[in-house]
């Protein structure tokens, strides 16, 4: 139930910006950013999972590659054990190679920047297709992007296209729209700082990311909620 929101320019030689949010079982252990693979993938840097050793969200500054994914339901009957954690899949794009064939793993939304493009791979147990995301600012959630079908889209995708990003705290905007979503209840489904245990899964929304894809380099910055599932102010 984590959110991205992506904002891909126009012009030639502009960043690439995104904020992505994750929902998790705040019970589940992570390591916060920072090169947390330097055996496997040196220079790599993300937010890992401790349990299985993947990534949320990974970034390779020397090549301009960034790649974070989304839990996404899935028609496969495949059994649990044949599949692996999709946090491994974040890790090989970074390093240039993308999903491809049928992923041994549970649905999932991939979203991949590579220097000024940006583009989601849809894997849904049947059919693997990957979107290049056109200019403009775009909305992911568990569904397809943009998808009207899902609340918090739905409600706050025009205000994230809106939002004027510039300065070196391009981020504020985006995250004043944050804040306005959590004033919502917990069970309305429109906000974006989740506590999805209204809806059945133990996930609630735990840390962000902000990050730059520009010809001049790669910077992702991090935070914590102080308490998952409720908003507080953040400095990145």
């Amino acid at each position: 139930m984590c959110t991205v929101v992506i904002r891909v320019p126009d012009r030639a030689g502009d960043a690439v910006r995104l904020l992505a949010v994750r929902d998790e079982d705040p019970g589940r252990p992570w390591l916060p950013l920072g090169e947390s693979w330097p055996d496997t993938h040196p220079g790599v840097v993300g937010v890992r999972d401790v349990r299985a050793g993947g990534a949320w969200l990974a970034a390779a500054p020397a090549s301009g590659r960034l790649a974070v994914l989304l839990n996404r339901a899935d028609v496969s009957d495949r059994p649990e054990s044949e599949l692996v954690s999709r946090g491994g899949i974040v890790l090989t794009s970074v390093a240039g190679s993308p999903p491809a064939g049928e992923p041994p793993t549970h649905g999932f939304n991939l979203v991949e920047v590579d220097g000024p493009t940006a583009r989601v791979t849809v894997w849904d147990g049947a059919r693997l297709h990957t979107t290049e995301l056109e200019p403009g600012t775009h909305m992911l959630a568990h569904d397809d992007v943009d998808d009207p079908g899902t609340a918090r889209i739905a409600r706050w995708l025009g205000e994230f296209r809106d939002a004027v990003l510039d300065g070196d705290r391009w981020w504020a905007p985006w995250l004043g729209i944050l804040a306005r979503s959590a004033e919502l209840s917990h069970d309305d489904d429109r906000t974006i700082i989740r506590d999805n245990r209204a809806f059945g899964y133990p996930t609630l929304s735990t840390l962000l990311c902000a990050a730059t894809v520009s010809p001049t380099g790669l910077e992702v910055r991090y935070a914590e909620l102080a308490e998952p599932g409720a908003w507080n102010d953040l400095a990145l």
